[in-house]
């Protein structure tokens, strides 16, 4: 973590710069030397940063060190934050009042002074000479840490090189130890004795987090009776990091003689070794994700690889799993149940001793079991811890302590997750650690905590990359490294929303932190707790208060340097003494508070970056101090239900990026956000039609550029000005992929049919547009650009009260999933909703009509009667196009009056049909007899249903 700390705080000391600071100014601050000073010890440490981090693992004497170091370099972060937070208030004042000297703040690089502040200005907005004693005194200590190292004989690590080796491992395997993974194992054994998937050279990857049974599985398979008369040899390979091509190569020859270290040559041996022999090779523990690397020795394998030959490769690394595998086949292995771990862990405690312990223990070796969440080695290590221990006493010791409090488990469970760790880039690190903040079992929203990442300044900007981007990469590499699990994942995209992190891990990361992040319920033992780590502690979880009248820890307020206080399941409140304490705070989490207002102290926390105050159902009101915090990126107001107006200055918040609304009763949004051009996020945006000057109106909407992902649109008001109609050019919005239209419905949206078509014809969006939604239109057909979005994916159009036909749909070549529903005037579905104009003419010039279709559904169409087919189609023509050729689901529901279905449906491979609340068509599809059957005789998967579920 102090790698990933430095990394962030060097790039801010390079971009400091003097030119545009006015000479008075430099004889008055006189930090450029202390300013190069500082940055060149920083980089002597970091050199040997890799060192002292896996030293701090065993060494308390190296661990204190590395937190001096990382204190030093987080006030030095503040010191210079406090620079920028001046002048960003300043530059905004300057755009706010329209003077001739306004900077775009686009060109203002932290922390550089901009030419237009004059002398004078600048002394008024930066405590000038604080500022410099501040640096000066930190550059001293930093001094004595930068001497210290020399002490520790710290080494220069490569990277290549930097991560401890891990064990060797062998093929050799003990049965009576193993409990669970029977299904694994037999389904992994019938892929390698099977020719299912091919007679050629097929490689299975084993994938799994650290301790969770990869190398188990691979030999209980390698092991096997059937594995072992189907192959004519085996071979078992320790690859592990580096991987070493000369070092596999030689392994796979069985020749200890071979003495050269020529890479072809050696390949050479290793291809005739295996010649014309069906071979299982397992390589276990692979690390290295080099493409170049992979193929050197998968090439010279299959060019003499007998037929039925399988390589077995186990890795803890999502994209080494992705880069061998030959077939879709690939185990990941989950965690253990409870009942085998609870095997595991008796054989080990119980081994050898009298059968009655094991009944005297029963209760209390359930409950350590728990703290095993599955993973193998956890409950194989404390099972050992606890084989020695005879009295009560000694287990609820063991039950009752944290799981790092055991040198066994740190030795065993947290070593092959502290291999995992090194591998980790310095961002990587920092952003992993950060996840410690959060309960066991807590839902991780991926883009929240990329914000928060953000918030901490742990996203490296180098060259120019927006954060965002960083941030996603950094998640994808914790989620490829199996950090993560249980993922939530879009049904559209696939990509995850949403994860937790293994108990196991979860602990892991406390340990690697345990000085500077607590978690801890807010009762009356809080305060022990918190005072115990002294001055150390940065980050801070608090995760119950039972009710609004028991206040904070006071201990709360006494920890200045805090920068995270985060409160989850909780009431607690915070008051002006807290906030005028705790100004360094860059994250404010207070989910779930009973307050009814937040106190206008929160102006002065000038480092806050992220203020969350999801599910404030009391909140009335934020005070309009809340727009002098210059540096806030995040802030979230999902479900404050008593919340109807944001204060007026919002535009004041320059540094926003992120706005999170859904959920709020606000009347509107304040006009002040059309100018917030840094919003890269706001998931409702409420447009406001009517008399109110204050209001966000629908113009404001075409500042904001930078919005992206995913848009919706809430349309609100009392009338529609026509005037107020501007064509918005959302289609130059190349970033927004996901659209929702909503008219509000209650109250409604006053507006003419004829008004409500201007509208939508105005929100015409960018043409590589992947899902959209319309709902709630009164216009009288659908917006004039809905047929030309070529790109389009998802689509959904529900309520849309004066459609007398659908659109041609069937123009779009990529559509997937289709849902129209509440669409009451449409009485008859027919060949303009496949986009024939002319059923004959059209037909010869299509070859394929909703080409890409899979999931079709039509809903509460209360005065739909017909879906007719198409004019002249026939079942056994070939002259016609196919229609819906890939469509999986249909499903109809709620459609009273509907009685017939097209022709054409039986020949679309249709796998499941659904009706529901359908009363005069589900008679017609009665099977056999029927006279809708025969179009959905042979789909596989039909209901039918009256009832709603």
């Amino acid at each position: 973590m102090a790698d990933a700390l430095i990394s962030t705080l060097l790039e801010k000391l390079a971009s400091m710069t003097y030119e545009y600071v006015a000479e008075e100014v430099k004889l008055v601050l006189n930090v450029e030397k202390e300013v190069k000073e500082f940055a060149r010890n920083l980089k002597a440490i970091r050199a040997v940063l890799e060192d002292a981090e896996q030293e701090q693992v065993k060494e308390a004497n190296v661990r204190d060190w590395l937190d001096n170091l990382k204190e030093i370099s987080s006030d030095m972060v503040d010191v210079l934050d406090d620079w920028n937070g001046e002048i960003l208030r300043q530059v905004e004042k300057q755009e706010r009042e329209g003077t001739s000297a306004v900077v775009a703040k686009k060109k203002v690089r932290f922390p550089i002074v901009p030419r237009c502040f004059s002398c004078c200005h600048v002394r008024r907005v930066i405590p000038l000479h604080k500022i410099a004693q501040e640096i000066k005194d930190l550059n001293e200590r930093l001094t004595v840490i930068y001497k210290q190292r020399e002490m520790y004989n710290f080494q220069l690590i490569e990277k290549a090189i930097q991560k401890p080796q891990t064990p060797q491992t062998s093929s050799f395997v003990d049965e009576s130890k193993i409990f669970g993974r029977e299904e694994e194992k037999g389904s992994l054994v019938s892929k390698l004795v099977s020719d299912e998937e091919g007679r050629g050279l097929l490689i299975i990857p084993i994938l799994g987090m650290g301790g969770m049974g990869k190398t188990t599985l691979a030999q209980q398979a390698y092991n096997d009776a059937a594995v072992k008369a189907h192959f004519q040899k085996r071979i078992w390979v320790c690859v592990s990091d580096p991987f070493d091509m000369i070092k596999i190569a030689k392994a796979i020859t069985s020749d200890e003689s071979i003495s050269s270290n020529e890479l072809d040559y050696v390949l050479q041996l290793m291809s005739r070794s295996i010649e014309e022999e069906k071979f299982l090779l397992v390589l276990d523990d692979v690390w290295t994700e080099d493409n170049t690397q992979w193929n050197q020795l998968k090439v010279p394998l299959m060019q003499n690889s007998a037929e039925g030959s399988r390589i077995l490769v186990t890795t803890r690394k999502e994209r080494v799993a992705s880069m061998v595998r030959s077939t879709n086949f690939m185990i990941n292995l989950r965690v253990l149940s409870e009942p085998h771990c609870l095997s595991i862990f008796k054989h080990m405690a119980f081994r050898n001793r009298e059968a009655d312990e094991d009944g005297v223990f029963g209760d209390i070796s359930r409950e350590i079991v728990k703290k095993c969440k599955g993973l193998p080695l956890a409950a194989k290590t404390l099972g050992s811890l606890m084989h020695d221990k005879k009295t009560m006493k000694e287990w609820k010791d063991v039950l009752n302590s944290k799981i790092w409090d055991w040198n066994e488990v740190e030795e065993e469970v947290f070593q092959p997750l502290l291999l995992s760790y090194y591998d980790l880039t310095p961002v990587d690190k920092c952003c992993l650690l950060y996840c410690g903040i959060f309960p066991k079992d807590y839902e991780l929203e991926r883009d929240i905590l990329i914000n928060l990442w953000m918030a901490q300044d742990y996203l490296d900007s180098e060259r120019n990359k927006d954060k965002g981007i960083i941030g996603n990469i950094v998640f994808d590499n914790l989620v490829a490294r199996s950090f993560f699990q249980d993922f939530e994942k879009d049904d559209d995209s696939g990509k995850i929303l949403g994860c937790k992190m293994h108990d196991i891990v979860h602990d892991f990361v406390h340990f690697l932190t345990k000085k500077e992040c607590l978690i801890t319920n807010a009762n009356q033992g809080a305060n022990s707790e918190i005072e115990a780590l002294g001055g150390k502690l940065r980050h801070l979880t608090l995760t119950y208060v039972p009710d609004s009248s028991y206040s904070l820890p006071t201990s709360c307020y006494n920890f200045k340097k805090l920068r995270t206080l985060a409160v989850f399941a909780s009431r607690a409140c915070i008051d002006a003494r807290f906030v005028l304490q705790l100004k360094c705070l860059r994250t404010l989490n207070l989910i779930g508070s009973s307050a009814e207002e937040l106190p206008k102290e929160i102006g002065q926390l000038v480092h806050l970056r992220h203020l969350d105050l999801s599910e404030n159902f009391y909140l009335r009101k934020l005070p309009d101090s809340i727009c002098n915090l210059y540096n806030l990126y995040t802030l979230v107001i999902r479900d404050c239900t008593s919340l109807s107006n944001l204060p007026r200055n919002m535009s004041k918040l320059i540094n926003l990026r992120h706005l999170y609304v859904m959920e709020s009763d606000l009347e509107y949004l304040p006009k002040g956000i059309g100018r917030l051009t840094s919003l890269q996020t706001l998931d409702e945006c409420c447009v406001f039609f009517g008399h109110n000057d204050e209001a966000f109106k629908f113009g404001d909407l075409r500042s904001l550029n930078n919005l992206r992902g995913s848009l919706r649109i809430l349309l609100m008001g009392d009338m529609i000005d026509v005037s107020e109609v501007v064509e918005l050019q959302l289609f130059d919005k190349k970033q927004i992929f996901n659209l929702q239209i909503q008219f509000d419905r209650w109250p409604p949206l006053a507006t003419t049919p004829e008004g409500s078509l201007q509208i939508l014809n105005a929100l015409q969006p960018q043409e590589d547009l992947e899902s959209l939604d319309i709902n709630g239109v009164v216009a009288p057909t659908w917006p004039r650009w809905l047929t030309d979005l070529n790109m389009l994916r998802f689509l959904t159009l529900g309520h849309c009260v004066n459609w007398k036909i659908v659109p041609p749909l069937g123009k779009l070549p990529f559509l997937e999933r289709l849902k129209l529903s509440e669409m009451r005037l449409i009485e008859k579905v027919g060949g303009e909703f496949l986009g024939l104009e002319d059923d004959q003419a059209a037909f010869k010039s299509s070859s394929s009509i909703f080409p890409k279709l899979k999931d079709l559904c039509f809903a509460w169409m209360s005065d739909w009667k017909e879906w007719e087919g198409v004019r002249g189609w026939k079942k056994e023509d070939s002259k016609f196009p196919t229609i819906m050729p890939c469509l999986f689901s249909l499903t109809i529901e709620w459609c009273e009056e509907l009685e017939t279905l097209p022709d054409f449906l039986c020949k679309i491979p249709i796998q499941n049909l659904t009706i529901r609340r359908c009363p005069k068509l589900i008679p017609r599809c009665t099977e056999a007899s029927g006279e809708e059957w025969p179009k959905i005789s042979h789909i596989p998967n039909i209901i039918r249903s009256e009832s709603y579920y």
